[in-house]
């Protein structure tokens, strides 16, 4: 096997790992020893639901998170120069998006090591092809701003990007803050403005559905604390 930095995708919820995940991704893993993770728990777990005869005790871990620093980064990544391979697997889909692994695949870039992206879900990517909205022009921008000005400011913007460039703009929040930020977009954006509601994707109460914004007025949901993507289009 080369010894090359292997992007490891993982559930996006309690889904069978059967449904999501090529058969593919665990060969490799179980070829690896060492895993740069977010949550050392979470990932034992993922490993060993992946692949039941993985001996987690042989395995090194290496966490991942805004506190490490980029001196860890470089260690993290010395198994490579030794001829091994090493894994990133984060809390939920895709590694190095919207977490702090592309700082990890960046390094490896600039070491020229090879960086093998493996197939799994993205709540991006999936909640765009559910949307019914431009999936040739978007933008995703992570989280937004908690102060009510400055997050009436980007969706503001975010609304001017969707009539001037013809984009969708796509967001996360945090689960708790779901039903405030939905309250946000009817009173900030325009009425006849789109906005798709992607909840917990691929999991057994997925919940897909765009409306207009003066529809959404209307709606019941029960959002709270469900992880949640929002796209906004014309």
């Amino acid at each position: 096997m080369q010894a090359s930095l292997y992007l490891i995708p993982v559930a996006l919820g309690e889904t069978e790992l059967d449904r999501i995940l090529p058969s593919y991704n665990r060969e490799i893993i179980g070829k690896i020893r060492h895993f740069i993770v977010e949550n050392v728990r979470t990932a034992r777990r993922f490993l060993k639901k992946s692949n039941p005869d993985i001996v987690i005790d042989e395995l090194t871990f290496y966490p991942l998170n805004k506190h490490t620093s980029l001196e860890s980064l470089s260690d993290y990544l010395t198994p490579i120069e030794k001829g091994e391979p090493v894994g990133i697997i984060s809390e939920a889909g895709c590694p190095a998006i919207a977490d702090p692994g592309a700082d990890v695949v960046a390094m490896a870039q600039q070491k020229g090591y090879n960086v093998v992206p493996l197939v799994g879900p993205s709540s991006i990517l999936l909640s765009l092809m559910a949307s019914g909205f431009n999936g040739q022009s978007f933008s995703f921008w992570g989280y937004l701003p908690i102060d009510t000005s400055e997050k009436m400011k980007r969706l503001k913007l975010l609304e001017q990007r969707i009539y001037n460039e013809n984009q969708t703009q796509i967001f996360i929040e945090t689960p708790y803050r779901n039903h405030k930020t939905i309250e946000d977009m009817i009173k900030y954006c325009r009425p006849q403005t789109r906005l798709c509601i992607a909840a917990n994707i691929t999991c057994e109460d997925e919940y897909i559905r765009t409306l207009t914004l003066h529809e959404w007025r209307k709606e019941k949901l029960d959002l709270h604390k469900k992880p949640c993507i929002f796209l906004l289009y014309k």
